[in-house]
């Protein structure tokens, strides 16, 4: 049966693959709600902005008015909340930004979405899900080689990001104690995969790459990530707010960890095979290391068991598998990242109908 779905956050990295994936795999009617701030991107919508079953809305979710006008309008059978502020550097400059989107935003959308859900017919109240998409940086880190952080892990964020994260998970949470929002989590490894924000490792490395430029790797690159390819995310996602228990925690990881060293040599050997230095040599000769971030998680991994009994989903790719498709879709759509890196990408408002 298809469900009208409202995205928060369709215009960043995850919330657009999620939009696309919606509407080339499934039959349901999608509303993306984004603000449009810098890691906002219509162009990454182009492919499926003339669609009659997509509508977007420039919306703050920081704004009640205009939630409860869209609530009103759409009528939405599920909300999948993305929209945050995501960049651990950038918390560390400046956290107001992540505590307005992540605390305060969370906390507007989740009483607009209250006061809509208790306005429904007793059959489309039963039916309507709240799913919030969180992140594994809300448990800190792992201090050994071979534990994974499962549904039960305690909370110990370590970054401004991390931290108003934790605290939105925890919101979300007690709406559905305390007035019985029909709610799902869910909590995330690293994402990669196309139309990725260049500032984030995998194309802030590939980018500098092409351009000659040094490729930097914080401290001595041995911090540890579970890689998750972005459209195995969003198939994830879909299965957990289509099939999930009213309640549950989901953690959705891809098997992949890898040392933060091992990817920029993953993503340099991959460009020595597929674009070549004119000047020969390997990639690898422009890594640099750099002072370490304050606070640096030292590892994260997923046991990510639960989804997979419970839903049925795994990863469809390996890490070499998606880091290729993601090194060639940079090769292939210079004008999209060229477009960011310079600033254009900001006027663009593609299918824009609010």
């Amino acid at each position: 049966m298809a469900q009208r779905i409202l995205v928060t956050g369709g215009a960043g990295f995850i919330g657009s693959a999620v939009i696309r994936t919606l509407l080339a795999e499934t039959k349901h009617v999608v509303a993306n709600v984004d603000k449009l701030t810098y890691a906002g991107n219509l162009e990454s919508l182009a492919e499926v902005a003339d669609s009659p079953r997509y509508s977007f809305h420039q919306v703050d979710i920081c704004d009640a008015e205009q939630l409860d006008i869209v609530f009103s309008a759409f009528k939405p059978s599920a909300v999948m909340h993305l929209a945050a502020e995501s960049h651990v550097d950038r918390s560390i400059d400046g956290p107001a930004a992540f505590v307005q989107t992540n605390l305060v935003g969370t906390y507007t959308l989740l009483e607009a979405a209250k006061r809509y859900w208790v306005s429904l017919p007793e059959q489309e109240r039963s039916s309507f899900r709240f799913h919030h998409i969180s992140t594994d940086e809300v448990f800190g880190d792992l201090h050994g080689t071979t534990d994974l952080f499962t549904e039960d892990t305690p909370y110990a964020p370590s970054s401004p990001y991390s931290a108003s994260k934790a605290g939105s998970d925890h919101l979300v949470r007690a709406w559905h104690r305390t007035y019985g929002l029909p709610v799902l989590v869910t909590n995330c490894s690293n994402n990669y995969g196309p139309f990725h924000f260049p500032e984030k490792l995998i194309p802030h490395v590939i980018l500098n790459a092409l351009h000659g430029k040094p490729l930097p790797v914080y401290g001595d690159g041995s911090q540890v990530r579970d890689w998750l390819f972005v459209d195995d995310h969003a198939r994830a996602l879909i299965e957990v707010v289509c099939r999930g228990e009213v309640g549950q925690t989901y953690n959705i990881g891809g098997h992949n960890e890898k040392r933060n060293l091992e990817v920029v040599e993953a993503i340099c050997e991959l460009l020595d095979e597929l674009r070549p230095r004119e000047q020969g040599g390997s990639y690898r000769e422009q890594i640099i290391f750099v002072k370490d971030r304050p606070g640096h998680d030292r590892r994260y991994a997923i046991d990510a068991s639960k989804v997979e009994r419970e839903l049925g989903w795994a990863p469809q790719e390996t890490f070499i598998s998606g880091l290729r498709k993601t090194v060639n879709w940079y090769l292939g759509n210079p004008v999209w990242w060229q477009r960011v890196l310079n600033g254009d990408y900001r006027l663009a408002r593609l299918g824009e109908n609010q």
